[in-house]
């Protein structure tokens, strides 16, 4: 059978070819955001740059399969590696890569009802984690007029944090009650609405006798928003 001398007019046309490599360069990212593992991966990455093996215990998997899911990331040009001595250390390679990491988390919230079905579940009967006027609760933050807890471990807190915050990650969290106001509504946060170390300081901190809420956003939540990040003095 005779090919169609269009489609060879088709193959070979320059305007054809060009939008084929462009949108091909785009799919590189798509494939490289495919895995659930990976996103989970530069969501811990947003925080701040972390050594494979601490990547690897973070997100609960072999030190071997977190290096295969890193290469991938590599490979698209969403993160960079860095080797000291016997380390090797992750980081992304932009900033922009953290920005499109929260606004495809952002369709998905809008788009998959299962998102907010699975959020649900996993909350309730939590205490603390009752619905609360999200732009009250902001601009207490923003004022300083509740006690702000930063509940992620300590790099994450140097490499960015809500002003006012007190640093005291979670595993240091009941050594450290009896600094801790009794008279002052007590604000939790971490990584964002998915990260589960503020739902558990709010749990430890209301068996205590505190009056404490989960604040949902996370640090890059609240850059993007665009309120001021501070960042440790001794990582400047």
């Amino acid at each position: 059978m005779k090919t169609p001398d269009r489609f060879f007019n088709t193959v070979k046309n320059p305007n054809r070819i060009f939008k084929d490599s462009i949108y091909e360069q785009f799919a590189r990212i798509g494939k490289a955001v495919s895995s659930p593992k990976r996103l989970e991966l530069l969501d811990l990455l947003c925080q701040s740059e972390r050594t494979v093996e601490a990547l690897a215990k973070e997100a609960g998997m072999t030190i071997a399969n977190a290096s295969q899911h890193l290469q991938v990331l590599r490979a698209a040009r969403l993160v960079e590696v860095e080797k000291q001595g016997v380390f090797i250390t992750y980081r992304l390679a932009d900033q922009k890569v953290c920005e499109f990491f929260l606004a495809m988390r952002a369709l998905a919230e809008s788009r998959l009802a299962e998102v907010e079905q699975i959020k649900r579940r996993f909350l309730e009967g939590k205490e603390g984690m009752e619905p609360i006027d999200r732009d009250v609760l902001l601009k207490r933050v923003r004022h300083g007029e509740v006690t702000v807890l930063d509940v992620r471990p300590v790099e994450e807190y140097n490499a960015g944090h809500i002003p006012g915050a007190i640093s005291v990650p979670l595993e240091k969290l009941e050594s450290h009650l009896s600094q801790l106001p009794h008279d002052q509504e007590i604000v939790a946060y971490c990584r964002g609405p998915y990260c589960v170390l503020a739902i558990r300081a709010v749990e430890v901190l209301r068996s205590k006798g505190f009056h404490a809420i989960r604040l949902e956003e996370g640090v890059q939540d609240w850059r993007a928003m665009g309120f001021p990040v501070d960042v440790n003095k001794a990582r400047a």
